[in-house]
């Protein structure tokens, strides 16, 4: 069994609002992006007058310009994760991470991060885009647990902003950066627990979302956001279907934060209350594999015995993912 112990989130300072983006003049609006979005903020590593002035037309100067790494940003929420749990930080025995844009070519995220950390034990990526972080929980939950050490802390930022032509206003309104972690173990009771874990993907669609090493974001939209509702609400429905009829538990549904409108009629299809839907899309926009366990983060206190929480996501590869996380062992 694999126990969720703690989780935490961190976004960066600077904040790109819908009003930012009209002053760009690339033909945007307030009204437009709430409308094909929901989404009306959203926090970027990079200095606003360096996008204002640049557009971010070269992804190269980017790196540059940011003024918070993919590690620091991460080890913002391991350290949050770390405190909730109440496990200390050497207590760790490994550091998984992954994600859509990482720092480097080479070497794998989790090292930066784990150096960030101070941690000297083994670490490693598990990259699958936007579902890297239900990867992960899929992944450690198929280990057994005497192949594991005692704790692991899994740290995934993403600061896809840095990959982003702000003259192009379909990408522009689109995304946000953040992190989200959580510390894990298969061998310690936590007060959650991952029930059920999915990932698979379709390759043949490889090329409907890519970040090109060098270049922009670029998506085919209207294919992927069929795909993303669809395979959204047949992954959740199977997740509540396997947890079989669970009379008096409370059933809590977390998405992917790709935008307001999807997750909506993801919630209409599948029958989701609006107080069992949880998201943080309109406030801090698409933050990729960050953003399901930061909304999971940002709502930690607020879950309790009897809950049942699905996390789904869904992203390039064309992959997808979920999880079901039951509190109260």
């Amino acid at each position: 069994m694999l126990f969720l112990h703690g989780v935490g989130h961190a976004h960066p300072q600077n904040e790109i609002s819908n009003t930012f983006l009209e002053e760009l003049e690339i033909g945007t609006s307030d009204a437009w992006i709430v409308e094909r979005t929901g989404i009306h903020s959203r926090r970027t590593v990079l200095p606003l007058d360096y996008i204002r002035t640049t557009g971010n037309a070269d992804v190269r100067a980017a790196d540059e310009a940011a003024v918070c790494s993919n590690a620091e940003l991460a080890a913002r929420a391991a350290l949050m994760a770390l405190e909730r749990s109440g496990v200390a930080r050497d207590q760790i025995g490994m550091v998984i991470s992954g994600g859509s844009l990482c720092s480097y070519a080479s070497p794998a995220e989790a090292c930066l991060i784990a150096a960030a950390l101070d941690l000297d034990v083994p670490a490693f990526d598990l990259r699958s885009a936007c579902t890297s972080f239900g990867l992960a929980l899929h992944w450690l939950s198929l280990m057994r647990a005497d192949a594991l050490p005692r704790f692991v802390m899994v740290a995934m930022p993403e600061t896809l902003t840095r990959g982003v032509d702000y003259r192009d206003r379909n990408a522009a309104v689109l995304w946000g950066d953040g992190a989200a972690a959580a510390v894990l173990s298969t061998a310690e009771l936590g007060p959650a627990w991952i029930q059920l874990t999915r990932f698979a993907s379709r390759p043949s669609g490889w090329d409907k979302v890519v970040v090109p090493y060098g270049g922009h974001f670029a998506q085919n939209g209207a294919t992927v956001q069929t795909f993303a509702i669809k395979r959204t609400c047949k992954v959740l429905r199977g997740l509540r279907s396997e947890l079989g009829d669970n009379a008096g538990r409370r059933f809590h549904f977390i998405g992917h934060q790709a935008n307001l409108l999807m997750l909506n009629s993801v919630c209409q299809r599948c029958e989701i209350a609006p107080e069992r839907h949880h998201s943080n899309v309109a406030r801090f926009g698409n933050t990729a594999t960050a953003g399901s366990p930061s909304v999971l983060s940002e709502c930690w206190d607020q879950f309790r015995a009897g809950d049942d929480v699905a996390l789904v996501g869904v992203g390039s590869g064309l992959s997808w993912s979920g999880a079901t996380i039951r509190f109260g062992v």
